[in-house]
């Protein structure tokens, strides 16, 4: 869909980006706080970010429950929904167009005004308690922390945040809140049809009445090798692995791109290199790896699950497939055809209001750059074969590596696997 994207900084600090869709039927936002767990007071309470999301739509000045909330907000068809990651707590919502107004005041009363109870506290973490047992059966969400860990990022496995939820009281969650929830620490991203709307939506968001505050840094993490980590479990019928190359430094958006290259290369499809030619012996169903970059790191990920017979020959299919990228072996039939599908998964991925707010949400939140989305295919064209390779080389030879498995095998098997990502 045709955009144009401004950048604006209101009175109280608070920074964001607009997004005029012409003609679009439906406005999206993105509000976001850097309120994570990482910012939690300390580690006794670590969860709380959770249940202050979990929290702002239930009581606020204008509703007594979540319940009359709920009704108000969804009564013309409006979704809401928010997460709490590490680093950020985002609140999002998605309207039709007729009701914008509407649903944007509706979403400042819960993001301003909340009204912290003991009654909602109380439900909201045995909600949340029940939701994080639930992924405890998630053996991805299971490990991901463990090789975040592994790798020097002071977070919280997952079974130890549950054991910091019963710690939470109001006083954490007023504290929490009163600290994160400010101006200056606020970022947003509102996409729909703005034409004669952008003064008004900017008076509205003035209006807001948060504290100032200050915007948030995000730590920098003094990264070290792990050694291989590995969580038994009893019923585990295969081996779920996960392994992270990690450069302290954030890619360029350039850089991005060519590592989702190789990656297309690498698992994409069953055509390629370790995906493919492990599903064609047979050796497991599914393989995947993607990259992600925040304000100071940048991480290549794989992981996937295999039958214990299989391991030792899907492992040494990954390490003479990376081993072939470092030193240079990449074809540049597959190299020109992952460009190719680079340029067709852009021309598909802005279809709606809320797709484009993605998009600008995932640089903007990182680090408050603006890479428009018309730029892509001339980023897509300038991407070479010899980045991908150097690139590669970087995380594997400078980087630092975590690596977890959650399996009913021994120990020792799960650092065999890992010794076979060394090069």
């Amino acid at each position: 869909m045709k955009h144009t994207v401004e950048e604006v900084v209101l009175r109280n600090g608070a920074r964001g980006v607009l997004v005029d869709v012409p003609g679009a039927s439906v406005m999206s936002t993105r509000v976001q706080f850097r309120a994570g767990m990482i910012y939690a007071h300390n580690k006794y309470v670590y969860e709380i970010p959770h249940v202050v999301e979990h929290l702002a739509f239930g009581a606020n000045a204008k509703y007594k429950d979540e319940q009359a909330f709920e009704a108000e907000f969804t009564k013309n068809g409006a979704y809401h929904n928010a997460w709490t990651s590490d680093i950020s707590v985002c609140y999002e919502t998605e309207c039709a167009d007729f009701e914008w107004e509407r649903i944007m005041e509706l979403q400042r009363v819960s993001i301003v005004e909340p009204r912290f109870n003991e009654v909602e506290l109380k439900s909201e973490k045995a909600n949340i308690r029940s939701e994080l047992t639930g992924y405890m059966n998630d053996y991805y969400r299971l490990l991901w922390p463990r090789v975040q860990q592994a790798v020097g990022e002071d977070i919280l496995s997952l079974p130890e945040r549950l054991e910091t939820i019963r710690n939470i009281d109001l006083r954490d969650i007023r504290e929490h809140y009163r600290r994160t929830h400010t101006a200056k620490n606020m970022l947003f991203i509102i996409a729909g049809n703005l034409k004669g709307r952008k003064r008004r939506i900017i008076d509205m968001l003035n209006d807001w009445g948060l504290e100032e505050g200050k915007a948030f840094e995000v730590p920098i993490t003094k990264y070290k090798d792990g050694a291989a980590v590995a969580i038994r479990r009893k019923d585990a019928s295969n081996i779920t692995f996960g392994f992270s190359f990690v450069l302290p430094r954030q890619l360029l958006p350039v850089e991005v791109l060519g590592m989702n290259c190789l990656n297309h290369i690498l698992t994409g499809t069953t055509s390629s290199k370790i995906f493919g030619t492990a599903r064609r012996l047979g050796l497991v169903y599914g393989v995947g790896s993607s990259v992600a970059a925040n304000a100071h790191s940048s991480y290549w990920d794989f992981d996937g699950e295999v039958n214990e017979e299989n391991a030792k020959a899907l492992f040494d299919l990954i390490h003479d497939e990376l081993l072939k990228v470092i030193s240079g072996e990449v074809l540049e039939q597959d190299f020109e055809a992952a460009k190719s599908y680079a340029l067709g998964r852009y021309q598909m991925e802005a279809q709606t209001p809320a797709q484009i707010a993605d998009f600008y949400a995932e640089g903007y939140f990182t680090n408050q750059k603006v890479v428009k989305y018309d730029a892509i295919p001339k980023l897509i064209e300038s991407v070479s074969r010899d980045l991908l390779i150097k690139l590669a080389r970087e995380f594997i030879y400078d980087g630092v590596k975590g690596f977890a498995a959650v399996s009913s095998v021994e120990k020792a098997m799960i650092t065999k696997l890992d010794a076979k990502l060394k090069f």
